[in-house]
């Protein structure tokens, strides 16, 4: 099964580019099959990573930035493939 993960930040006004250049700078204790870094208005960023995994399984996440980077708590999904 696959699962993806979604984790979404928003900056403070005008951090975006800082927002978006710490969460590349981001390991995860484990790679996953794909990760993908994008990017919106509003100043925000969305990563996803696809595990090979089950839907309840404990994988690595990114964690939350600095209080002084972001506007608001980071948005965090958890989808499973369905073919």
């Amino acid at each position: 099964m696959t699962v993806a993960l979604m984790w979404e930040a928003r900056a403070v006004d005008g951090r975006g580019e800082e927002l978006l250049a710490w969460a590349r700078r981001q390991e995860l204790a484990v790679r996953p099959l794909r990760r993908e870094t994008l990017r919106a208005p509003q100043d925000r960023v969305l990563v996803i990573t696809w595990w090979d995994a089950s839907y309840d399984a404990d994988l690595p996440e990114l964690p939350e930035p600095g209080g002084e980077l972001v506007a608001r708590a980071v948005h965090r999904w958890r989808f499973e493939s369905v073919d």
